[in-house]
């Protein structure tokens, strides 16, 4: 592929650059996935903040149809729009799963009124989303799933419970997957629908994790009345819509990157060692430098991603790729920076003493999570082995 961005992008990079000198908030350069991953009030309060700022300022949903109150920049502009977020160090814009997976969803599945509705307020973050797809026993084989809806007059009535739901304590709406027709095979009588997180009989239970941060929750559903016009999709068909939804998660999933790695490398030139340093030591640069190269492969491998959508094409296998290397180079980057701490690696996020805040140990906790989250790391390797590699099935 040709790696010149055209004039058009350039005159886009600067009036961003220009925008986030400005604008851009200090104070958040650590904001990475750890501020996903706490999700305390204050936080969550300083995000929603930072994308409104965005939004107001035409800095969100960029690759949207104008339509809908995006840019309709084009993919190369997309790439340019996050070279810049991280440039100067200013969060990616996250508020749930609004802007990420249901509004796309929703161009693609959802009706004139639907998208009237829903869109415009998902757009101008006074609306928040949560995702409603994994059950206590429907994970990785997600069309198991057993929470129910019953047809009754102009509703549904909903029953089950989901759980790893991120986000739902501050969601004001879920997309669902639900089973309509309990008679069908698993992949069919599955529905995709819109439900009010403040309707009668949705309960939100949080998780805490080992790391201490509650993003995680349980939603139980008990009689909760969906209208209709909240089906997205056909009835019995929202398998469709749902795998919609995760193209969008998967194109969005991915690993440390190189940043990550060089703040793994300045930790290193900070931790005493028989009188220098963790990097004069030639075996720490030769790992450290082991995950840089794993890290720009990845970086080559998402460009040929990029090739195949510039080009036209359906995604290829890279996703499922990087999901599987990236999460793991993760793992590995996270576990190496435990045996760099030594006794340090005990001290919690933010903890009296902590080298580099303690973050390493939050990170090292939670990052296990990413070889789950978006179809497990087992699964990809089955998808690869099957659909790429041509292996028979195990």
């Amino acid at each position: 592929m040709d790696f010149n961005f055209t004039p058009e992008d350039e005159a886009f990079r600067h009036e961003l650059r220009s925008w986030l000198e400005k604008n851009a908030p200090k104070g958040l350069e650590n904001s990475d996935s750890l501020a996903e991953e706490t999700d305390d009030d204050a936080d969550w309060n300083r995000r929603v903040a930072w994308f409104k700022k965005l939004q107001q300022a035409g800095w969100v949903g960029i690759d949207w149809p104008k339509e809908y109150g995006g840019r309709g920049a084009s993919i190369l502009q997309t790439i340019v729009y996050y070279q810049e977020l991280a440039r100067a160090k200013a969060p990616v814009p996250y508020i749930g799963q609004g802007p990420s997976l249901v509004a796309p969803t929703l161009m693609h599945w959802g009706n004139d009124e639907q998208k009237k509705r829903f869109i415009p307020k998902i757009v101008s973050a006074d609306e928040i989303w949560c995702q409603g797809y994994s059950e206590p026993n429907s994970g990785s084989d997600l069309a198991s799933l057993q929470t129910k809806a019953i047809d009754d007059g102009d509703d549904f009535v909903v029953t089950g419970q989901k759980i790893w739901t991120s986000s739902a304590q501050h969601a004001d709406w879920i997309f669902l997957l639900v089973r309509t027709d309990s008679e069908a095979p698993k992949h069919k009588g599955i529905s995709y629908l819109l439900v009010d997180m403040h309707s009668p009989g949705v309960t939100v239970r949080p998780l805490v994790q080992m790391t201490g941060a509650k993003g995680f929750n349980e939603v139980f559903f008990d009689d909760v009345r969906v209208p209709k016009k909240n089906l997205v999709g056909e009835k019995n068909q929202g398998w469709q819509v749902a795998i919609t939804t995760l193209m969008f998660e998967r194109r969005g999933a991915g690993g440390p990157g190189t940043g990550q790695i060089r703040e793994l490398a300045k930790l290193a030139k900070q931790i005493p060692r028989n009188g220098g340093t963790a990097w004069d030591d030639s075996s720490v640069r030769q790992k450290i430098a082991e995950f840089y190269s794993e890290g720009e492969a990845l970086k080559y491998t998402g460009f040929r991603q990029l090739t195949r959508r510039l080009k036209g094409l359906p995604p290829g296998p890279e996703g499922s790729m990087m999901k599987l290397v990236s999460t793991e180079l993760s793992l590995k980057v996270s576990l190496f920076a435990m045996e760099l701490l030594g006794p340090y690696s005990q001290l919690e996020y933010k903890a009296p003493f902590a080298m580099d805040e303690g973050k390493w140990l939050f990170r090292m906790l939670g990052v296990r999570g990413g070889t789950i989250a978006a179809g497990t790391n087992q699964i990809q390797h089955n998808i690869i082995g099957e659909r790429v590699l041509g292996l028979p099935k195990g």
